[in-house]
């Protein structure tokens, strides 16, 4: 049986035939997203200086440059979902990766705005195959009873990389220039490509939906869309924030937001199962809120790792517990149309979140820009209470 077939027959139903969850086609996902993931990172600290200090940028143009990205991938995921149930999970992986992997050495050549605008929105495109396909993948792999586990287990790659990334990022772009920068992002995402070879292309449906946006992924993710603005602002206004406040170099700053996700993800990998989706948005919610506010009123080292901390609890169970109620009551033929739906949230929130935020710094300050994350959090509360009481990922699993 040649590769593709063998990939084909893997189960989609997330059936424990297999009776485990780490497999070695699991493996291989997981490493081609931390290797994606870390190419990610290298920009976080480094772009929103280079738009600053080198196109001499303000605060919303800033934020356009680092939110055009996900405004790009936000479009594009939806029609990655569909290509994903299609195609398979393998085309979006590869493909997407070595999009990536371009557009990103070329940022070396983004002399002015327009052109830097233009190539994070190639990024974008690629980001929404790449995402796609991976947590699609993932969940293929997964057993329904464990399909927050999984989502955790995946997004370890996620947050490793925002662990990895920002400080490698940092140092090539002070140690040699931006463009080393840039290169070692692109070569990243090469290895990304090598690794996403070995992903399960999973099951093949001609099933056409007949919405653009699949209606399983659409409140909760409204809620994700809320809950993720804190994040919005800390990526891309921390590394300008930290100058002003005397943290000249953050990447140990992201290595802390992802070092503490990493030890919920891996320690309390089952959490958002055992507790329900319902709950673990409920805290998520309120760490996020916390977080921002603490962001906007205490101006100091300590108290930007402490609101640090707070974000990162939030963010470890907020995207795991509502990815798995939107698998869990999506129908299996339209799993990576769901997905993508649900992604789509995602990048809205960065996509609408960072010129917002970014146009509240241009007229106020960073510390205003967290002010209004936080508020824009705590309304996610009203959006978790409005959605439906039927949806299957809503029972807690047995611990």
């Amino acid at each position: 049986m040649d590769d593709t077939s063998a990939s084909t027959s893997l189960p989609t139903s997330g059936s424990s035939e297999r009776g485990r969850l780490v497999t070695v086609p699991f493996l291989m996902v997981t490493l081609a997203s931390l290797a994606y993931f870390t190419a990610l990172g290298t920009l976080l600290p480094t772009l929103p200086r280079y738009v600053k200090d080198h196109l001499h940028g303000n605060g919303f143009e800033v934020g356009v440059s680092v939110g055009i990205f996900s405004v790009a991938a936000a479009i594009l995921r939806p029609w990655a979902g569909r290509l994903g149930d299609r195609k398979g999970r393998r085309i979006l992986v590869v493909g997407g990766s070595l999009i990536v992997a371009v557009s990103v050495a070329a940022y070396d050549f983004a002399g002015h705005l327009p052109v830097l605008i233009g190539l994070r929105m190639i990024t974008g495109i690629g980001e929404a195959a790449v995402f796609v396909g991976a947590a699609t993948a993932v969940q293929d792999l997964a057993p329904a009873d464990r399909r927050g586990e999984a989502a955790s287990y995946f997004s370890v790659a996620l947050y490793a990389g925002l662990a990895l990334g920002p400080t490698l990022g940092e140092h090539m772009a002070k140690t040699y220039s931006y463009r080393a920068n840039w290169l070692t992002g692109g070569v990243l995402a090469l290895v990304a490509a090598a690794f996403g070879m070995k992903t399960p292309i999973g099951e093949i449906s001609d099933h056409r939906p007949t919405t653009i946006l699949n209606r399983a992924a659409l409140r909760p993710g409204v809620v994700m869309f809320l809950g993720l603005v804190p994040f919005t602002g800390f990526s891309a206004f921390l590394a300008i924030y930290g100058d002003k406040i005397g943290i000249h170099n953050v990447g140990p700053v992201f290595a802390t937001y992802a070092g503490v996700v990493l030890l919920i993800r891996v320690f309390g990998a089952r959490l958002p199962d055992q507790l329900g989706w319902r709950v673990a948005s409920a805290v998520a919610l309120g760490s996020a809120t916390l977080a921002g506010l603490l962001f906007a009123v205490w101006a100091s080292v300590i108290g930007v790792y402490v609101a640090t901390v707070a974000l990162s609890i939030g963010q470890s169970l907020l995207f795991p517990a509502l990815f798995s109620a939107v698998v869990n009551d999506a129908p299996d033929a339209e799993r990576s149309h769901a997905v993508g739906t649900f992604s789509v949230f995602f990048d809205l929130s960065g996509g609408l979140a960072a010129p917002m935020l970014g146009l509240v710094v241009s007229l106020w300050s960073e510390r205003g820009a967290f002010a209004v994350a936080s508020v824009i959090a705590a309304s996610g509360f009203i959006a978790l209470r409005s959605l439906r009481a039927n949806t299957r990922g809503s029972v807690p699993a047995a611990a």
